[in-house]
């Protein structure tokens, strides 16, 4: 058991201080929490009897980035450069992720989207080292038993998924894993968790992935999907052990199919400390760009009239922010809704339709719209038309639906339409923002979805911002561990989206940008855990973490020390031996 080797020592506000060997030796070497790797000093090697083992003069972390970097560079393609980041991860934590940190919006793009796909495809052939839990049928009655051996890392927060809805590829067994791992290095890059209080889960019910199940290699559970009462009885065990085991750990909820994430979202709202990052980190961030948007124009949220086209987990959490948002603002709930329309391929959302239960909430009463008066009317088009939409999202996936006859019925609404394409990869972008500028003369406030290069039109360059959640989920996660919150309101997305809204600077918005560049996340990090933080206090469902000796003091400076403090930098720790 890795707790008989080494433990860690935690200071006044939970930060970790050092690392505490039970004995020295060789097996320093070979805990990925540990190993320095070439960069133990002399008198470490001889303290923790590693004299002899390394060569003889030291490379410290500063020179082991750039080596590691140029190793990478020098791999033929990203899923290797993928293979190599996750195997330096697992030898050594901490250089794996200052190198990450040396340049975060090239390495992003191969640790999560888009390389991570591929390695969910590819996870039985490229495995190499066993990370986080796989719970499936034979084994989630031992749920609580598995999760106590993580106890001694002091676990913080957990991505969870059932691998279902990857990524835009669907069902990929055991392979989603990979994107619990990819999101749990974006909560350290961000929020600055430790990597061992981080635990990526598996909640391995089959697949119906016929490839895998057909594949001898396949390393999942053989089966087809578990569904209905047998499914749910899956999760609720998980869950159960859960909460026994880790009672103020966050659970995030990743890469569901669409009505089982509002489902099992909806379900453990007050029963874990929990939210789902496809609705409501896609929710918040689309919001940020909005408001930011609105700072650009120097219009109200309320006065805007919106159509998310694409209601699936995503578009539906996008329109429950809004609504929020618009609540915040004083609108009454219905006054709030009746802004907001939802399209699905076929066509506009009615109430005359047989729905999904979590599309019904922004049906529209089709004999309130004198307009539509044909099944087939509800057309995209139509909608922006009719109803005069302001902002226009997309979260389809559907390329090119964005067409200029839609984008140009915008500018009849008004001179500076909000448009977010925010469907990725950039084949599936609902339009490029070259063409949208082109057919509003550089009048539209763009974010996509995907990242895209600076357009140039009529002189001006304009920058795109990436509506990418990875603003969103770090800082909440460190704002509700750091409160002590007890459970997920949708205050705390709302708070976030403004926090990520404000770190946008003025020469940026000039520029056209709607949200930060990725090279600031820890930054905007650091300003989304404060805003949820002290949101949670203020909503009195936080009491400041048990890691302080002020409970009960709200103050809100001692909050954000607490914040500072707790979050780690990828720089190598002390390693004592226990007395």
């Amino acid at each position: 058991m890795t707790e008989d080797i080494y433990s860690f020592k935690y200071g006044q506000y939970g930060d970790t201080e050092a690392i505490i060997a039970k004995k020295p030796g060789l097996a320093l070497q070979y805990f990925n929490y540990i190993n320095k790797g070439t960069a133990f000093s002399n008198e470490e090697r001889l303290r923790l009897g590693l004299e002899g083992a390394l060569p003889p003069s030291p490379r410290f972390l500063n020179h082991q980035v750039i080596n590691s970097a140029e190793k990478v560079k020098n791999k033929k393609d990203d899923i290797e450069r993928y293979i190599y980041i996750r195997a330096l991860f697992d030898r050594n934590v901490t250089l794996a992720h200052a190198l990450i940190r040396s340049d975060i919006e090239k390495y992003m793009g191969i640790i999560y989207t888009p390389t991570v796909g591929v390695a969910c495809q590819r996870y039985s052939s490229i495995f190499r080292t066993a990370n986080g839990i796989h719970f499936y049928p034979g084994n989630i009655d031992r749920a609580e038993e598995i999760l106590r051996r993580y106890t001694h890392q002091g676990i913080r927060v957990a991505v969870v998924t059932d691998n279902q809805g990857i990524l835009g590829i669907g069902d990929q067994g055991a392979g989603g894993i990979a994107i619990c791992l990819g999101k749990l290095m974006l909560y350290t890059q961000g929020a600055g968790f430790a990597p061992w209080h981080c635990l990526p889960i598996s909640l391995d019910v089959g697949t119906n992935n016929k490839e895998l199940l057909a594949d001898e290699y396949y390393l999942g559970w053989r089966h087809e999907r578990l569904s209905g009462s047998e499914y749910l009885r899956f999760v609720q065990r998980f869950a159960k052990a859960f909460r026994a085991v880790f009672p103020n750990a966050l659970c995030q909820w990743e890469d569901f199919s669409k009505q089982n994430a509002f489902a099992i979202r909806d379900a453990y709202l007050h029963d874990l400390i929990s939210f789902n990052d496809d609705i409501q980190g896609t929710g918040a961030v689309t919001l940020a760009a909005i408001l930011t948007a609105m700072t650009i124009k120097q219009e109200k949220l309320e006065e805007q009239i919106y159509l998310i086209h694409g209601a699936g987990a995503g578009g539906v959490g996008v329109a429950e922010q809004i609504e929020t948002a618009l609540i915040e603002k004083g609108l009454p709930p219905e006054a709030a809704r009746s802004r907001i329309f939802t399209l699905d391929r076929h066509g506009l959302v009615t109430t005359d339709r047989k729905l999904e239960p979590y599309k019904q909430k922004f049906a529209k009463n089709p004999d309130k719209l004198a307009w539509l008066r044909e099944a087939g009317d509800g057309t995209l088009e139509n909608v922006v038309k009719h109803e005069k939409i302001t902002v226009l999202i997309g979260t389809s996936g559907q390329g090119g639906c964005f067409t200029k006859e839609v984008i140009q019925a915008a500018t009849t609404n008004t001179p500076r339409p909000v448009i977010l394409p925010l469907s990725n990869p950039t084949s599936m972008t609902e339009a490029l923002p070259e063409d949208i500028y082109k057919w509003t003369d550089g009048g539209a406030l763009i974010a996509t979805g995907s990242p895209f290069p600076p357009v140039s039109h009529n002189g001006r360059i304009y920058k795109i911002g990436q509506c990418n959640n990875v603003f969103v989920f770090p800082g909440v996660g460190l704002g509700i561990i750091t409160s002590g919150a007890k459970e997920v309101l949708p205050s705390f997305f709302t708070a976030a989206a403004h926090a990520v809204s404000q770190c946008v600077q003025p020469e940026e918005m000039s520029q056209g940008q709607l949200l930060p560049p990725v090279s600031r996340l820890r930054d905007v990090s650091l300003k989304v855990a404060q805003a949820v933080g002290l949101t949670a206090i203020k909503s009195d469902v936080g009491h400041l973490c048990a890691f302080s000796d002020f409970q009960h003091d709200y103050d809100e400076k001692k909050l954000n020390r607490l914040i500072t403090n707790m979050r780690w930098n990828p720089e190598y720790l002390p390693i004592l031996l226990a007395s």
